[in-house]
């Protein structure tokens, strides 16, 4: 355990070399977190039916979308870790005495938070001095903002789970991009965080409950809010647990299988 958690810190640190980087994250975190306003505040001048969520727990959605992207984006690719499978590497991950999958699970954990704190702190500050209504707003209740730090720090499990399953595709397959991009935009949408939950036909919303891409980032931010409500988002950090251990587990036997047919191609 001692190994995986120095691995976990080292690539916690070293992710934080890349401040510049930070910077220009913030600044584009503004700009389409504006653009999503904006748009949504035509919708909502121009909607005429009924709709479940109000403008300013919109206003707060995207904000926090914006603030804690590179928490839950399941769209984040390791380049450096499907170059290690690409090249061969590999070989030397399995000749070492741990198992691979706590070691990449924990890489990409450290990388997620290392990017979110250089950045959500300063969108946070600055959209909550914004003149209103498209100011983020404090959270509907204090218990309201508990049970979004705890469904946050789930989601970003969720979240990591998911992305290093779609990276072992690059094992069973030449080219693994396509099928990946293909997978990290479709799962990203149906977490909500191209369109919200709310907006969608009833159909969707079905399937979206019954998968767990929803629990990333559509739960925590629509609790912070108030839109979804202190018993509902109670009950989903049981969902939440439950899809954590499925996943992990999955995607261990899935490491597992693969790494034992493994074969690597060159000298």
């Amino acid at each position: 355990m001692k190994a995986y958690f120095s691995y976990f810190k080292l690539r916690f640190i070293n992710s934080f070399q890349y401040r510049a980087a930070a910077i220009a994250g913030i600044c584009t975190q503004f700009f389409w977190g504006f653009i999503y306003i904006m748009i949504y505040e035509a919708f909502y001048l121009n909607a005429s039916a009924d709709i479940t969520i109000s403008f300013q727990q919109v206003v707060d959605y995207f904000w926090l979308q914006q603030s804690f992207l590179m928490l839950f984006m399941l769209w984040f690719m390791d380049n450096e870790l499907l170059e290690t499978i690409r090249n061969g590497n590999i070989s030397y991950e399995l000749c070492r005495p741990y198992d691979i999958y706590p070691f990449w699970f924990g890489k990409i954990i450290a990388q997620r938070l290392s990017g979110t704190i250089l950045r959500f702190l300063p969108i946070i500050i600055v959209a909550s001095f914004l003149p209103k209504p498209y100011n983020m707003t404090l959270p509907e209740s204090p218990l309201s903002f508990l049970l979004f730090l705890v469904t946050l720090i789930l989601g970003l499990f969720i979240a990591s789970a998911v992305s290093l399953f779609i990276h072992l595709i690059a094992f069973v397959t030449i080219e693994s991009s396509g099928i990946m991009n293909v997978l990290f935009i479709l799962f990203d949408f149906l977490a909500g965080d191209v369109i919200p939950i709310p907006f969608m036909p009833d159909f969707l919303k079905v399937i979206c409950y019954v998968l767990p891409f929803r629990l990333v980032s559509d739960l925590p931010f629509r609790t912070y809010s108030g839109n979804i409500g202190i018993k509902e988002a109670s009950l989903s950090i049981l969902l939440q647990l439950f899809w954590i251990f499925v996943l992990i587990f999955i995607g261990n036997l899935f490491m597992k299988s693969i790494t034992k047919k493994v074969i690597v191609q060159g000298g």
